[in-house]
């Protein structure tokens, strides 16, 4: 019988071995409306931490720019969207990019079950709006272990692998866009 959404959210934040296991025969589709819903309870989440910090601007703003004021609805709804589809997007570039890795590592089962890792293992960092990325990152190499049928050595291997590759591949480009950005402001260093 298939988890509930609130024994998945549970299983994967306190027991995430077993919910894996129980979570093998799940189509990328299950996993996929899952991740949709935590992404909607992420972002109904970031909406409500940020009104008090929002509101006292709005209001602020409402006598300089009453036009400005009809539209502060639009702030929640551009966060829901941006958090949707950016964590869709995210998910499945993750997603593919830790499949590389698992795959090198000897991970044979599919794609799928690479992804379904990924949207699973967010639940943590999700629900917990960003503090808990270690426990994310623990929770993706149980899943890739658990999915792939892999030895937990290699299972982390390939998640460390696709962190620290990731990391050196965005400081270099972060690196060049500076050095860019320096030399176009200053000139050609001497």
């Amino acid at each position: 019988m298939p988890l509930s959404i609130l024994e998945r959210i549970e299983g994967f934040l306190f027991s995430p071995s077993k919910t894996f296991d129980a979570s093998k025969k799940d189509t990328i589709g299950d996993a996929f409306n899952y991740y949709v819903v935590i992404l909607v309870i992420t972002a109904v989440l970031a909406i409500v931490a940020a009104v008090p910090f929002l509101l006292p601007a709005w209001m602020a703003a409402l006598p300089k720019a009453p036009p400005l004021a009809a539209m502060v609805w639009l702030v929640p709804v551009a966060i829901l969207v941006v958090a949707l589809v950016g964590g869709i997007v995210c998910a499945f570039i993750l997603g593919l990019w830790l499949h590389l890795w698992v795959y090198l590592v000897g991970g044979r089962k599919g794609l799928d079950q690479t992804l379904k890792a990924v949207m699973y293992g967010a639940t943590p960092n999700l629900l917990l709006l960003g503090v808990a990325p270690i426990w994310a990152i623990i929770v993706v190499i149980i899943g890739v272990k658990q999915l792939h049928a892999l030895p937990a050595g290699r299972a982390a291997l390939a998640v460390i692998l696709a962190l620290i590759c990731a990391t050196i591949i965005v400081a270099i480009t972060s690196g060049l866009f500076l050095l860019h950005f320096l030399i176009a402001r200053f000139g050609r260093p001497i």
